[in-house]
């Protein structure tokens, strides 16, 4: 029989003490034998424990407060039994893969043995939410995914995305919680850089490109296990406020778009995604439950395992139930939309029984455990969930090798190969929206990094010394209160008339270049005929935005929406309906739209 080893060499998983293995250790078993060999020898609490998706951060840290009592990732394996966990802050590459050996020498451990599934929101971009996408760790950045999608290039978004699946499996993490498959119909909706734009057909090529750059042909050893979301499409927010927050508890279709919605995921499922993450909104108008999506058995049951016949795993987003202790300061309520009167009792029991298989953010066992014993949900039921779960750990080759190694981490993650990838993705993502390159040997600049920009010339300090500027902006948005509140861009997409007249008098005093940071389809009517170049992009490196400005470069990307003329425009138009703003400026497609 085989024999596996920890990353250290020592025996691994020897639970006979004779060299064997169990047969669900065998890797030369088909998967569901192994996964129907293992579910037989579970206790409901094992089980229980498979189905909680917690948080962690790499090391075993505690925040030193006074009365507070936080588990650290290395407490929630070896005293509740989690094996699932979604990376928050990840230190260097080389700390990153140190800190996965150690957590699945903690699981190894374990009665069973069951290996720990890390996963983590994007990593690769230039978007910084604790709530939704983080930055650092080294990893090499390309745009945001709707730079992504500006691109319209699947080969190359396959290409990207197989990088990105290289250097997250070097440092452990093998669950990506991306894509957002939602659609950009609400321009005032501050998940719009996370998304692949406005239009189906072209959000529906690049989801499928990312699937296949991050799993392959099939789920296996080499892939990374994409959690699709927010199922049955968060784009239609009504008002474009956002779910985490109480006041984005719908998803509003008043033009009857519901199924127009659908098609991007549509896309992921032919793709192949192994897993899907409900939305917090409830689909309201729909005909489905009014509650939301994470609780939705219409949704879960009926639109997702019944009509598209998934058979994946289903993971709600976070703290949909309990909420969130940020300890030291504050507590986020639960997203709970449409159960709100429910106890969590009640909830949990509503979540399991519209089919959902993990719950997001929660670390508490006894969540479910209370749901089986109070009778409510049977322990077949449970059966289910766990088969899905352990199948992608068998297919991932977690039970098999869970190891990485940290040289190759800190070799592979951040390779100049790899940078430069990055960087040709964040260059093809620009795109040219009016007017000509400025030039000039005395250079103004607002948001660039003054070395890189002498690189280009001589910066000065005043304006009217120079020959040409070059200002970076970023999208407006309403700065909105409370701690998690504040990372949402959310609100108006217009420039305060105070900052429309500072931009303007700019342009007027030197040929100006704007290059508009659009993680919102900022409406830039005000700038549009006063500024010497006009540039949208979606994250990139100073270099490549001067190269752009200077007409040094291409700009060769495409807008993935509509850029609205007026907010007036953007208030009236419906919510689910793409392309329905009045007069745009710019359109999706734009410079090459007609």
């Amino acid at each position: 029989m085989l024999t596996l080893r920890h990353h250290d060499g020592t025996p691994f998983r020897d639970l006979n003490h004779n060299g064997t293995m169990e047969p669900y250790e065998d890797p030369r078993l088909p998967v569901e034998e192994r996964v129907e060999d293992l579910v037989s020898r579970m206790t409901l609490a094992e089980k229980a424990a498979l189905m909680c998706h917690g948080r962690m951060h790499a090391g075993n840290a505690r925040p030193a407060l006074p009365g507070v009592t936080v588990p650290s990732g290395a407490d929630l394996i070896t005293e509740r039994g989690l094996t699932s966990f979604a990376m928050m802050a990840v230190p260097d590459a080389r700390t990153m893969a140190e800190w996965n050996n150690h957590v699945q020498d903690l699981a190894a451990a374990e009665r069973l043995g069951i290996p720990v599934t890390l996963s983590s929101d994007p990593r690769h971009g230039f978007t910084s939410n604790p709530a939704t996408a983080h930055i650092g760790g080294g990893f090499s950045a390309g745009p945001d995914p709707i730079g992504l999608a500006a691109t319209d290039d699947p080969a190359l978004v396959e290409e990207y995305a197989a990088l990105i699946g290289r250097e997250l499996r070097a440092v452990g993490i093998r669950v990506a919680l991306h894509p957002m498959a939602d659609l950009a119909t609400e321009p005032r909706w501050p998940r719009i850089s996370g998304t692949f734009g406005e239009d189906a057909d072209r959000a529906s090529r690049m989801i499928a490109a990312y699937i296949r750059g991050l799993q392959g042909e099939r789920i296996g050893p080499d892939s990374i296990a994409c959690m699709t979301k927010h199922f049955p499409g968060g784009g239609p927010q009504a008002r474009g406020e956002e779910s985490h927050f109480a006041a984005g508890r719908r998803l509003v279709y008043p033009g009857g778009a519901f199924e127009h919605h659908l098609r991007p995921f549509e896309a992921a499922f032919e793709a192949g995604t192994a897993q899907i993450m409900p939305a917090y909104a409830i689909p309201s108008g729909t005909g489905l439950s009014e509650v939301g999506a994470n609780f939705n058995r219409d949704v879960i049951t009926g639109l997702l395992r019944g009509r598209y016949g998934f058979d994946g795993v289903v993971c709600t987003d976070f703290n949909a139930i309990t909420g969130t202790e940020i300890p030291g300061i504050t507590t986020l309520p639960p997203r709970n939309w449409g159960v709100e009167e429910l106890s969590v009792a009640e909830q949990v029991v509503l979540t399991l029984d519209a089919g959902a298989d993990q719950l997001g953010g929660e670390t508490d066992p006894a969540l479910i455990l209370t749901a089986v014993r109070s009778g409510a949900i049977s322990e077949a039921r449970i059966d289910e969930s766990a088969r899905r779960i352990l199948r992608d750990k068998f297919r991932l080759g977690l039970f098999d090798d869970p190891y990485v190694d940290p040289d190759a981490a800190a070799e592979r993650v951040g390779a100049p190969a790899g940078v430069e990838l990055g960087r040709r993705v964040q260059q093809r993502s620009l795109v040219h929206l009016a007017g000509q390159p400025v030039a000039g040997q005395r250079l103004y600049t607002e948001g660039i990094d003054p070395a890189v920009a002498a690189r280009y010339g001589t910066v000065v300090e005043r304006v009217e010394d120079a020959d040409a500027a070059i200002v970076r902006i970023t999208a407006p948005y309403e700065k909105r209160e409370g701690f998690m509140e504040q990372f949402f861009h959310a609100g108006s997409l217009e420039f305060p008339q105070e900052e429309s007249e500072r931009l303007r008098s700019l342009a007027a005093t030197v040929p100006t270049c704007f290059a508009v940071h659009l993680d919102r389809p900022a409406v830039l009517t005000p700038l549009a005929d006063h500024a010497a170049l006009l540039i949208g992009e979606f994250g990139a490196d100073d270099d490549l935005v001067l190269d752009a400005a200077l007409g040094k470069a291409a700009i060769p990307g495409s807008l993935p929406f509509d850029l609205p003329s007026s907010m007036a425009a953007v208030e009236a138009a419906r919510e689910d309906v793409p392309f329905d703003t009045h007069a745009p400026l710019f359109r999706c497609g734009h410079p090459t739209a007609r």
